[in-house]
């Protein structure tokens, strides 16, 4: 990793996805904070404060969209004396990107991100893995669990069966069904809330990594995710991580992906010091 020692005023700040809580961003933030950088990650409007809380007050959820959580960060940002850093993973890589192009973060990594508007593919995979919630109307609404066996097919189709399950019940939460129904129509919405301005937004740095067997966020689909950023000036860095699903944040392969975030975060964060 170079030298980002006159960087390390940057905070990180971490944006779970769609059904994880917030806490499983301990590991990286340790990670983070030993090598010299601030970190956070709070959670999403509604969110409890554990695991356990969240899962016994699902309700708080319900009807928390895409807007709202983006609004609930740039809050928190402009609280905060200098602009982050953001890690998002999934939906938090989308929120991530959404931050970056409207000047509320100083850099930006999505990982495995949720796809902005403009992504005209939809992998079977992805379809199969959105059916828990798109697959009735009225969970657009309303907060929505995984079961063992979704999560395993979604999040833990890279894994054994036995890290899969532990990871499900060490980390999931219900997750609110809107902003997957806003994602899957952003084509058709003229102000879809999954907008990102890929082409124009004047703005800093972006990393966006991709598992290889990702089934909730196909590889194609960040591929095709890099291709709307292809005309903007702002650099805009890509990496594959071979072999690795949707989990690769919070499983036991979780210290190669972070030290891939680590040492971009501290390259660019030199370079904008």
């Amino acid at each position: 990793m170079s030298d980002a020692s006159a960087a390390r005023p940057f905070p990180v700040l971490f944006i779970h996805g769609l059904w994880i809580h917030a806490s499983a961003w301990r590991d990286w933030q340790d990670l983070f904070e030993a090598s010299g950088y601030e970190t956070s990650a709070p959670g999403w409007p509604g969110d409890g404060a554990s695991v356990e809380a969240t899962r016994a007050d699902p309700d708080a959820l319900n009807d928390v969209g895409i807007e709202a959580i983006c609004r609930h960060y740039a809050e928190l940002i402009d609280a905060m004396p200098i602009k982050p850093i953001v890690i998002g993973h999934s939906f938090g890589g989308l929120i991530a990107q959404e931050l970056l192009a409207n000047g509320y973060a100083t850099a930006a990594v999505a990982i495995d991100p949720a796809p902005v508007k403009g992504v005209k593919i939809l992998p079977f995979s992805q379809l199969r893995s959105g059916l828990p919630v798109l697959g009735n109307p009225a969970n657009k609404k309303r907060t929505v669990s995984l079961t063992s066996d979704q999560f395993r097919y979604s999040f833990g189709n890279a894994l054994a069966p036995e890290e899969s399950d532990a990871l499900f019940e060490r980390w999931t939460i219900p997750g609110p069904g809107r902003p997957l129904f806003e994602d899957a129509v952003a084509t058709f919405v003229r102000d879809s809330p999954a907008a990102v301005d890929t082409h124009h937004a004047v703005r800093g740095p972006l990393l966006l990594v991709s598992g290889t067997e990702d089934h909730v966020v196909p590889l194609k689909v960040t591929e095709a995710v890099v291709k709307l950023y292809a005309d903007n000036p702002s650099r805009t860095d890509f990496v594959k991580v071979e072999g690795r699903g949707h989990s690769l944040t919070m499983d036991a392969g979780w210290p190669d992906v972070a030290a891939i975030a680590l040492d971009w975060v501290g390259e660019r964060a030199a370079e904008l010091a």
